[in-house]
């Protein structure tokens, strides 16, 4: 029996969310890159989506850059009141043990723990952390973890210090795309 079913502590939930599309400018380093007009569209549209399935965090640690801090700021303004957010640079071009060590900080009165980051540092800790998944989830985020996708990891543990490769359940995953052309 994993972890995610062994009632060994609080339900924790981490939803990792990939930053929507971004637009890539002439001379512009990456990490300052903005959102493009289809990630502007889908930022607000994850927002939504996290809202609707009742998975707004307790805590959210975003990337500093300049696509990430967009999409966190327009997931956060379809919500009533944004829980805080930490802005932290080892999110940038982090790969999955980073992803992890930043996760493992989390304060424990955190049940819900938001990541917004990039790929391919973000699949890599979905697929490193999932003992187990609901559906083809799993799958799919092997096939692809697209811009503004979300994955949502589940798993009990009494602190976030113990969360740890093949311990949680993948329970969802979801790409959602905001209206336009």
């Amino acid at each position: 029996m994993t972890a995610a079913r062994s009632g060994a502590g609080p339900l924790r939930r981490l939803v990792v969310l990939r930053h929507a599309k971004s637009a890539w400018p002439e001379g512009v380093p990456d990490h300052a890159r903005p959102l493009g007009k289809r990630g502007r569209r889908d930022a607000p549209a994850a927002g939504r989506a996290l809202a609707e399935a009742d998975l707004l965090p307790d805590l959210a640690v975003c990337s500093t850059a300049l696509r990430a801090r967009q999409t966190w700021e327009l997931a956060a303004t379809q919500w009533g009141t944004p829980p805080p957010v930490r802005h932290d640079e080892r999110l940038y071009a982090a790969d999955a043990a980073d992803l992890l060590a930043v996760a493992r900080e989390t304060p424990p009165d955190v049940e819900t723990l938001l990541l917004v980051g990039h790929n391919p540092g973000l699949e890599d800790l979905v697929l490193a952390l999932a003992a187990d998944c609901v559906d083809d989830t799993l799958e799919r985020v092997r096939v692809k973890f697209p811009t503004s996708a979300i994955a949502v990891l589940t798993w009990h543990g009494p602190h976030w210090s113990r969360l740890a490769p093949g311990i949680a359940l993948l329970t969802s995953v979801t790409v959602p795309r905001g209206a336009g052309k």
